[in-house]
């Protein structure tokens, strides 16, 4: 069995503000820590709001970093960074606000470039098939199937 690491407040806001340092972290992802580390209920709600007063946790920040963060290095789609952070459980609002770091034009330049890309590694000689296995990539990598089927397009004609 785990050794229980704090058992009280102050403890808890020192390591919640240590571990919020090292890098943006969501709500729920600090909450879970704090459980790990063994406070319960009210503490656990005590120490978050005492870290979100002191700007080590701020949602819409998180957002933003790990909206670039995935689009930028992971060459993630729209779709799949949107996933990413409901499955963290952020608002709407600040999903909104971190899809903003996107450009649109990087964005359709990324769809175009992964692509090309792809399509050069295909050992496929049916246009068809290949087409087919272009767009499972790209769709499972997240982006919009009208944006993919539209690169695809372009770069078929």
């Amino acid at each position: 069995m785990a050794k229980q690491l704090i058992y009280t407040i102050k403890e808890g806001k020192s390591r919640g503000a240590k571990y919020c340092s090292l890098q943006e972290r969501s709500q729920q992802q600090v909450r879970d820590k704090l459980y790990d580390w063994g406070l319960y209920g009210d503490e656990v709600e005590e120490v978050i709001s005492w870290l979100i007063s002191e700007d080590f946790i701020n949602e819409e920040r998180f957002a933003q970093s790990y909206v670039r963060g995935h689009f930028n290095l992971k060459k993630w789609g729209k779709i799949k960074i949107k996933q990413g952070l409901e499955q963290k459980k952020i608002s709407d609002y600040c999903i909104k606000k971190g899809m903003k770091e996107i450009d649109d034009e990087d964005y359709q330049s990324t769809i175009n470039s992964l692509l090309e890309k792809k399509w050069r590694t295909l050992k496929e000689s049916n246009l068809y098939i290949k087409k087919q296995k272009a767009v499972r990539y790209l769709l499972q990598k997240g982006y919009e199937a009208d944006l993919v089927w539209e690169a695809i397009n372009k770069l078929t004609a």
